[in-house]
């Protein structure tokens, strides 16, 4: 007896083991569960750096009728497509016009040489060589053909992978049998099957049957937007669904009995699917649509052939109309494929009304899908057999999109065989040439190889995408190329480890005003619970102390907490200056300023101090200055010179470091009404930035010791295709006309990026733009160059840039650029990508474009929705700092300091605080604080050369005090009374002793 509990023990958690390992059919809707704990930055969902299996298979596909041309040449036969396009594509005349690749063959044998494939997908077109599909006397040019090609890549070792049918049915069977309506075909279809095996089985190892069977009976026969164009009953769409899957069993059943012992290949069906995310990952019901969905397009097909033999309950149960198979039936379908061959294109998403969507949500994401395939049909091993994107009709080599969309459909390839052990032995990239399109014609294209359909030579044209696979194929994976690995290193012992707040609003009276109140109160006489005043008793008070302002106190407890050696801030011109010039000068908004600044010395931090920080929500400027054109009128920046000295004058003695102004490259979505305004207002800024230098370098710096600048927003600009000349030259000119336009009169010439003014003129010359870039006196170029003591930059982000010629005088359309999103980058919610590396670049293009300057970043940082645990901020903070850390020791750049931004957000904005906007602190903070104190990434966490433990135990000593200042004070003099009390008693005491010897004296 307690043996059999014992082996039905061992049963039990066998069956276990094997689900968690493999998994079991029918265990799909899984995927769909996610883990409530799922952390963004997971290293199993960002884009891998890894190689695919040594044996990987890499290839390349195309359809028959796609690309072969010559629909009547040397007998072949009309199929139904033919006679589609004749009737529905009057426009497209006839393929005819397509890449030709019957008469062309030798130029696609170039092309799959350029790529380096080990396999090309191909499709025998069935009238080429029977013109009736009645196997017959073959047609022997179309066999001459099909042997060629055959034997041309057996002899460059490229594996041919021949697909019998991709939807080019004969004409002659759809007019006298009806189709696939019709049983009959199967018994033709499998005759023909046959004959290919005995043609060319000995040459070909990989066999696929049908192609994409959904789109065929679903569109072939429901929608009609395929041929042969019918718009039958939702029963006449299973109904040929049903005989494609027992003609694909047939000819499998055929190949296996009679030729594979001997020709030893393999063979199966590519099915296609789109891919369903629920809108809510925890609701049940949302995740069951989420399976019918899938069941009613993929499973169709799938569960007969490699699931139990049946359709998907939930077809059957669905529609009573659902053809059924005997018991017979389902045992001689299932298992009929050797492999799982899959689809995974465009033509599985498009007409999207199509599509059983249940009421959920597309999605691309390849890797879930083929997890839904590993669970719900067992683990089977997978040829993914058809995918890629598209590009319009207009874009020739430089399709930059088809580049980003291949590498994430490879990329999740290879995250699915790495991360989940999901058996896929091989890629197809979809298509290898440009040609006709099905129901869209010519209107796309999904080739990796251009062809002008109406040149005479048809010349296969690498596109970027072919460049980029071929790289791929040739790596076998992705290497990372743009940065080196972690670096283990501090940074200098003088490092500004610093914290950016935006506007302080200064409180103008004291929040805490009970020391500084002079009446007497009673609380709650009445039993009111309230304080009443006594009125004609007056108290003496003490004078007033910053701490008395309430918002100083949270600041001081925050910087404590973030334990920073500097805090950025900005003040507010208009509540310092609100006439915006000297007449009034609000000394109590000074006074709070002051006070937050020597409040925050007295924690050891030092302030940098931004005198103007305008957004495009507020720009900041006192209302008068606002009425006379604001940036537009010189005089503004007369008045910002005014205000800067005034700043000097009353704050200097306490202020180190000086922001002038913060991002004036980006007012221009302030100043936008036209490219002149944008570009005058930015002139204007220029000026008032020199002259706010100026009067600091000529009339404080001998004795406030200090240094300014002003703050540029400095996003790195990368090629979005790499391989485009044309968007190489438009990055570089992004960073002219969004840093050089401020960097290079200050920091180098004196005047605006001769790239500017080059391109402007161009553009000027050619009527594009009638844009004017403001000149600079010989005088004014004197002032602004040279008129920084640093270069401050904020970054944020790299920008993939596309060059796209624009009409029109704004300053976006004179760049000339679009930004596109890399869809395989980690992004924030406000997409945000997290490119670390960029900010590397962007620092050692700063050095070599304007000279080996002091540098400090002054913002950086990424929105986090999360408010107990913003990991994302963390990965952010630790990939840039190490950057930060490899511009510094490897590329000699001299970065003084790093502030991170930003200390607390703001309500309905993005979420960049480390602190909520009631204050409440993230975890984030601990780990901004690792970095603060190891001063980097050290090799060992024990050790540092600025021996930060005796520093800690100095700062801490000062900091005691300085918090302590008035428990220390009333301690002393206590202590100073007890000792004088004490001296009293003792000199009293012995002033007592000798009244008493004298009087027994006496």
């Amino acid at each position: 007896m307690s043996s059999r509990r014992l082996e039905r023990f061992v049963a039990f958690w066998t069956l276990v083991f094997i689900r968690i390992v493999t998994g079991l059919s029918g265990e799909g809707r899984s995927v769909w569960k996610k883990d409530p704990n799922f952390s963004p930055v997971s290293e199993t969902q960002m884009f891998l750096y890894d190689t695919f299996p040594k044996e990987f298979l890499w290839g390349v596909g195309t359809g028959a009728f796609q690309v072969e041309g010559s629909w009547r040449k040397d007998g072949k036969g009309s199929s139904i497509w033919d006679n589609f396009i004749r009737s529905e594509f009057r426009a497209a005349n006839s393929t005819d016009a397509s890449s030709d690749s019957y008469t062309l063959l030798d130029k696609d044998l170039s092309a799959l040489d350029f790529l380096g494939v080990t396999f090309y997908q191909f499709s025998i077109s069935w009238s080429r060589l029977f013109p009736t599909g009645v196997v017959a006397a073959p047609n022997e040019k179309g066999l001459q053909y099909y042997n060629t090609l055959i034997d041309s890549l057996l002899y460059r070792n490229i594996d041919p992978v021949v697909t019998l049918f991709h939807w080019d049915l004969p004409l002659m069977l759809q007019e006298k049998y009806g189709g696939w309506k019709n049983e009959s075909v199967i018994d033709i279809f499998n005759d023909y099957a046959t004959f290919c095996f005995q043609t060319f089985g000995d040459r070909v190892k990989y066999w696929i049957t049908i192609h994409n069977p959904y789109l065929v009976a679903w569109h072939g026969y429901g929608t009609g937007i395929h041929a042969p164009g019918e718009k039958g009953k939702i029963a006449t769409v299973y109904s040929v669904g049903h005989n494609l899957i027992k003609a694909h069993a047939k000819v499998w059943h055929n190949y296996k009995t009679h030729f594979q012992p001997y020709q030893k290949g393999m063979m199966s069906i590519v099915l296609g699917s789109h891919w369903i995310e629920p809108n809510k990952s925890e609701d049940a019901l949302d995740i069951a649509k989420c399976q019918q969905s899938m069941d009613r397009v993929l499973g169709w097909f799938a569960k007969p052939i490699h699931g139990d033999g049946d359709y998907p309950e939930e077809l059957k149960n669905e529609f009573s109309f659902l053809p059924r198979f005997t018991e017979d039936e389902k045992k001689y379908i299932k298992g009929t494929a050797d492999f799982f061959a899959f689809s995974f294109g465009p033509n599985n998403f498009k007409p999207p009304n199509t599509l059983p969507k249940m009421g959920q949500n597309l999605s691309l994401n390849l890797r879930e899908v083929l997890n839904w395939i590993k669970l719900e049909y067992n683990s089977p091993r997978i040829l993914i057999a058809e995918n890629g994107w598209f590009t319009d009709s207009h874009v020739k080599t430089d399709d930059t999109t088809a580049i980003y969309m291949m590498k994430n459909f490879i990329n999740k390839v290879l995250q699915a065989i790495k991360y989940d052990n999901i058996d896929v032995f091989g890629y197809t990239a979809w298509s290898l040439l440009d040609g006709f399109e099905w129901q869209h014609a010519y209107n796309i294209r999904r080739g990796l190889f251009y062809v002008d359909f109406r040149s005479e030579k048809k010349e296969r044209i690498p596109k970027s995408s072919a460049l980029h696979y071929k790289q791929i194929i040739q790596e076998n994976g992705f290497f990372p190329r743009e940065s080196n690995p972690s670096l283990q290193a501090q940074f200098s012992c003088d490092f500004s480890w610093g914290i950016t707040e935006s506007v302080l609003k200064a409180e103008f009276v004291a929040s805490s005003p009970q020391f500084c109140d002079s009446s007497l109160y009673l609380w709650n006489v009445t039993g009111d619970g309230l304080l009443h005043k006594v009125k004609g008793v007056k108290l003496k008070t003490r004078p007033a102390q910053c701490t008395d302002f309430v918002s100083i106190k949270k600041q001081l407890d925050l910087l404590e907490k973030l334990k920073v050696t500097h805090y950025r801030f900005a003040l507010d011109w208009s509540l310092i200056l609100p006439n915006g010039d000297l007449s009034v000068v609000n000394r109590q908004v000074l006074r709070y300023y002051r006070c937050v600044i020597s409040e925050v010395l007295k924690l050891n931090v030092q302030s940098m101090v931004t005198l103007y920080y305008p957004t495009h929500a507020y720009l900041g400027l006192p209302g008068p200055l606002l009425q006379t054109g604001g940036w537009l009128n010189q005089s503004t920046a007369y008045a910002f010179q005014d205000y800067a000295a005034l700043c000097y004058r009353e704050l200097g003695d306490l202020v180190k470091l000086w922001i002038t102004i913060n991002e004036p490259n980006r007012l221009t979505d302030v100043y936008n009404r036209s490219s002149n305004d944008t570009y005058q207002a930015a002139h204007n800024l220029l000026i008032a930035h020199a002259m706010a230098w100026r009067i600091y370098d000529e009339q404080y710096r001998s004795f406030q010791y200090g240094k300014v600048s002003l703050s540029l927003h400095s996003d790195w600009a990368e090629p979005a295709n790499p391989y485009s000349e044309s968007h190489s030259k438009a990055a570089n000119r992004f960073l002219q006309f969004e840093i050089g336009w401020f960097a290079n009169p200050i920091f180098k010439t004196g005047d605006y990026p001769a790239t500017m003014r080059e391109y402007i003129s161009f553009k000027n010359r050619n009527g594009l733009s009638y844009s004017l870039l403001p000149s600079f006196t010989s005088k004014e170029k004197q002032l602004i160059k040279g008129a920084a003591d640093f270069y401050a930059l904020n970054h944020f982000t790299t920008r993939f840039v596309v060059h796209e010629p624009q009409n029109g005088s704004q300053y976006e359309f004179d760049r000339d650029i679009q930004f596109l999103q890399d869809i395989t980058c980690l992004s924030s919610p406000s997409r945000l990508a997290v490119v670390p590396w960029g900010l590397r670049k962007v620092l050692r293009w700063i050095k070599t474009t304007y000279g080996d300057i002091d540098i400090y970043i002054t913002a950086n940082g990424i929105d986090d929705q999360s408010l107990d645990n913003d990991e994302l901020r963390n990965y952010y903070l630790g990939k840039y700092v190490q950057e930060v850390l490899k511009a510094y020791h490897i590329d000699n750049v001299k970065i003084k300091g790093y502030y991170a931004f930003k200390m607390t957000e703001e309500k309905s904005k993005p979420r960049f605080g480390f602190f909520t906007s009631d204050s409440k602190g993230k975890p984030s903070i601990k780990f901004y604080n690792n970095l603060i104190s190891n001063n980097g990434f050290p090799a060992d966490l024990q050790f540092s050369a600025c021996d930060p433990s005796r520093q800690e135990k100095q700062c801490s000593f000062c900091l005691f005090i300085s918090q302590k200042k008035p428990l220390i004070f009333f301690t002393c003099c206590l202590f100073s009374t007890l000792i004088l009390l004490l001296t009293i008693i003792f000199f009293h005491k012995r002033k007592r002793r000798k009244r008493f010897k004298a009087k027994t004296i006496w």
